[in-house]
């Protein structure tokens, strides 16, 4: 449980807390984009439970005090776009090990598995700010998409714009509570690690757009 909160500004905490809400906004709105135009979609299946999870518990189980809880709506909205991009575009995915009759349920128990690991989690650590699954499912994001990257070896439904805008989305709230938690140390390792692989993932995904002879910086 975090405890002893060190003293930080109001005026701090609102502009890393929007600050945040916009470059993931940003993040949401180009995965969007480039899931319709590649006819694709732009983030992995469990990240997506994980994100829609979160989202609604912190909007309407355990709500957020504002600005964030504007925020989260925000997020929410986008994020249900891209699950309609993913349950348009992701059957072709699958596992062929699989029937594809098992997409749709596959994708319900993620989704209910995600929410009771976002519930439980909070009321076990009485995190109701819901921190350590924030960064934890973020840091599970940050690794599923080099996977969705390799796996795809091409850079289908990505660009050097998203992984940029998620790396910078993510650096505001890690920054912010390690103002207020600097002796957390599990926490510490989260921001790390997420930085870490969001890094890999931006110059992954570079010479990966480089191979297939496209302009990384104008593939928006």
């Amino acid at each position: 449980m975090l405890e002893n909160p060190s003293a930080v500004s109001p005026i701090v905490d609102i502009l890393f807390k929007i600050c945040s809400g916009i470059f993931w906004t940003i993040t949401y709105l180009l995965i969007l984009r480039r899931g319709f135009i590649d006819k694709a979609y732009g983030m992995p299946m469990v990240a997506l439970c994980a994100n829609l999870s979160w989202e609604f518990i912190f909007s309407f189980v355990y709500p957020h005090s504002t600005p964030q809880l504007y925020i989260d709506y925000v997020w929410l909205a986008f994020d249900a776009g891209i699950l309609v991009q993913y349950l348009k575009y992701g059957k072709k995915e699958f596992p062929e090990q699989l029937p594809r009759s098992l997409f749709y349920p596959t994708f319900l128990l993620t989704l209910v598995l995600g929410a009771l690991f976002v519930m439980l989690l909070s009321r076990e650590l009485k995190d109701f700010n819901g921190v350590y699954a924030a960064f934890s499912q973020n840091l599970l994001m940050s690794v599923l998409f080099i996977h969705m990257l390799l796996k795809r070896n091409s850079p289908q439904g990505q660009s050097l714009y998203i992984a940029l805008s998620k790396m910078i989305g993510t650096l505001f709230p890690s920054v912010l509570l390690y103002l207020y938690f600097p002796n957390s140390y599990l926490l510490i390792l989260l921001y790390i690690s997420i930085f870490i692989f969001d890094l890999l993932y931006f110059i992954l995904l570079y010479f990966k757009i480089k191979a297939a002879r496209l302009s990384p910086w104008t593939r928006v």
